[in-house]
């Protein structure tokens, strides 16, 4: 079939990337989906760090790309083998397939997929190769025709949200319920689980003790989210944007640092007397990160689910580390299992306990795509939902 989808060829275009337009929209052959494949008509669509991380060169990806990863549509056609889902169904995209039968999947950690991520690292979809293509032919149409060349499009993620219709696995879709609107449903996907992950899984952060989070884009503010949820007390917030930190402060029982305070170190440390239990670095910056750590207290634990380029590095004391019986975690998709924490979080936003539908601070259609990343790029945007018409 055909459809529309946001294309990156190149990486590092200049900015504003209204005028240098990094993604295009084009039309692409899609294939059928093949087995334990889904057919999705994708309904909203969250613009991400990660999306912008790599428009810009930070994480290198496999180039061409349909971008998007944070999503939720409508089933619309099954492949073989997929018996649990029915054509039209609500879903919800995860940008980790878990096989369920690696190491990490049988220790109950499909964040960790083993094929899962040699997929995504490959731009390819689980069950291996690619179902995007361009001149209108597909790589099986081609096979005997040299004479017709097929431009194979790589996927993000295995998802490739930034479309109007996506093939994925089986296995990167959580159903929802059809009662929950598509633009709220998309964010569940990464920001919700990523940052109110990283506080409930990856921490186990427990009512009463102190959380700190550094950096306020939409997993960060969803990890605010999740600290009120689960009882911390208090709950610091730490940006360079006083919009962001207003934002935070409504989110409820919040006190705010400014990042760009030459003492916002001393300042966080004075809040949660003398360094908070955990601490939670959002910004994807080796700086923020030294930051969170010093924040932290003895005995304390630094999680951190920022994507810095791959080249950065962390000088850590380690007398700091021992003595003090310090802990640095990495927070995958927030330690998730898709299917358990997607309809628990889902049950607290409903209870008014996880307000996600505050992260959202706009909505664009798909051709106006690469402007919407200009203000996430500016710090102006929390959540931008490209949505598609019904």
């Amino acid at each position: 079939m055909k459809t529309r989808a946001a294309i990156l060829r190149s990486v590092g275009a200049a900015r504003p990337y209204a005028d240098s337009r990094p993604l295009s929209i084009e039309t692409v052959t899609l294939d059928p989906p093949g087995r334990d494949e889904v057919l999705v008509a994708i309904k909203a669509a969250g613009l991400c760090h990660s999306d912008l991380s790599v428009i810009n060169g930070d994480r290198p990806r496999p180039l061409p790309m349909a971008l998007g990863h944070e999503a939720a549509g409508v089933v619309e056609a099954l492949g073989e083998g997929v018996t649990d889902l029915a054509i039209g169904d609500h879903v919800v995209m995860v940008f980790m397939p878990s096989c369920g039968h690696c190491n990490p999947c049988a220790e109950g950690r499909p964040a960790l997929c083993e094929p899962g991520a040699a997929a995504n690292g490959k731009g390819e979809l689980l069950g291996g190769g690619r179902r995007l293509h361009i001149h209108g032919h597909s790589a099986m149409d081609t096979m005997d025709r040299p004479d017709i060349s097929a431009e194979s499009i790589h996927h993000h993620l295995g998802c490739s949200a930034f479309a109007e219709h996506a093939v994925v696995s089986r296995r990167s879709l959580v159903k929802i319920d059809p009662a929950l609107p598509f633009e709220q449903a998309a964010l569940f996907g990464c920001a919700v689980l990523t940052g109110v992950g990283a506080v409930v899984n990856t921490a186990g952060v427990r009512a009463g003790q102190s959380a700190v989070v550094v950096g306020l884009g939409g997993v960060g503010l969803a990890s605010v989210l999740g600290a009120l949820a689960s009882g911390a007390s208090p709950v610091v917030a730490v940006d360079l944007s006083e919009d962001k930190l207003s934002l935070a402060r409504s989110l409820g029982a919040v006190q705010t640092v400014n990042a760009a305070d030459v003492d916002a170190v001393e300042q966080v440390r004075a809040l949660t007397h003398g360094g908070a239990d955990y601490v939670f670095e959002m910004a994807g910056s080796v700086r923020a990160l030294d930051s969170a750590w010093r924040m932290t207290r003895r005995g304390g634990t630094t999680v951190t689910a920022g994507l810095p380029p791959p080249d950065a590095a962390l000088a850590v004391n380690v007398v700091s580390l021992v003595a003090e019986e310090r802990t640095l975690k990495g927070s995958y998709i927030g330690t998730c299992v898709p299917a358990r924490d997607i309809p628990r979080y889902v049950a607290l936003f409903r209870e008014g306990r996880l307000p996600v539908d505050r992260l959202m601070t706009g909505r664009v259609a798909l051709d106006d795509i690469n402007a919407a990343f200009d203000r996430l790029a500016d710090g102006q945007a929390v959540r931008t939902v490209v949505v598609f018409e019904a």
